[in-house]
């Protein structure tokens, strides 16, 4: 009677364990993914998380000054240590509540794809230089690898309204900004062809070939004008003059698009307006 009457506790506790843990993952999980306008918390993470990269890009920038980097250099080091341990636990609660998304169900192949989206690869990106330089410190390259640090930058698109509006724009007009980018192409290997059968004969060393021609087309269509390049035949500077007008619209192309996202974009949410987390409808 008393091994019969254990069994069925046993079985009640279990229960109550696998519940509990159930809340604590699905609050990790809204905490992290689902943050409504009324979570103070979820709210508040977010803000902590947008400091720690703006810091951690600061800090990274302020690293290259050696008269702040090197008297300071230990509370540099603290600071990364901390950082990374701070996304190296939010890597990991989205890695272990990233199943109870619908696409993500399966125990094994959901996991899997969950790591190779790219949010999931920037968080990884973001956290690997530190490890590495701890478990290789005698790598040649650890100090270009220390630039993928930079990934933390993309990070705050998971927690900043505006870079994930920015992202919905960039998604809703892409077949447009194909375009405009196929065209820039186009005009970029027309102008540089143009200016290097023009002016190689008078500066070979300047005009050597078409690829090096494309950087004074580039500097010609962006308006920037280094003055380091430049055409001194007739038809060149008058190919110059034409390519500069040309290139006002190079801007204009793409911006152009951009704004009208943007403002596609506004009005959709002021008409219907969705969370920005989950997408459901807030009215």
């Amino acid at each position: 009677m008393i091994e019969t009457k254990s069994r069925p506790k046993s079985r009640a506790k279990r229960s109550r364990r696998t519940t509990a843990r159930r809340r604590i993952k699905y609050f990790i999980f809204k905490m992290l993914e689902v943050t409504d306008h009324d979570d103070l918390l979820g709210r508040a993470f977010d803000n902590f998380m947008i400091a720690l990269i703006s810091l951690n890009t600061v800090a990274f920038a302020f690293e290259t000054v050696y008269a702040i980097s090197i008297p300071y250099k230990s509370y540099f080091n603290n600071f990364e240590t901390f950082s990374v341990i701070i996304f190296t636990i939010e890597y990991a609660m989205r890695f272990w509540t990233c199943n109870l998304e619908r696409k993500y169900r399966h125990p094994v192949w959901g996991r899997i794809k969950f790591v190779f989206r790219p949010l999931s690869l920037i968080d990884l990106l973001s956290i690997l230089p530190y490890y590495l330089f701890v478990f290789f410190p005698n790598l040649v390259f650890i100090r270009e690898i220390h630039l993928l640090r930079l990934a933390r930058l993309f990070k705050i698109g998971r927690y900043s309204e505006s870079m994930r509006t920015l992202g919905k724009v960039v998604s809703a007009k892409r077949h447009d900004l194909w375009s405009a980018t196929f065209t820039v192409f186009t005009l970029l290997m027309v102008s540089a062809s143009l200016v290097y059968f023009v002016e190689h004969a008078s500066q070979p060393e300047l005009f050597s070939s078409i690829p090096a021609s494309m950087w004074w087309s580039v500097v010609t269509l962006t308006s920037v004008g280094y003055g380091d390049v430049y055409p001194i035949t007739p038809f060149g500077k008058l190919l110059g003059g034409v390519i500069s007008v040309l290139g006002l619209g190079l801007v204009a192309l793409p911006t152009g698009i951009l704004a009208s996202g943007f403002a596609e974009e506004v009005q959709r949410k002021r008409t219907n307006p969705t969370c920005p987390h989950c997408g459901k409808h807030l009215s």
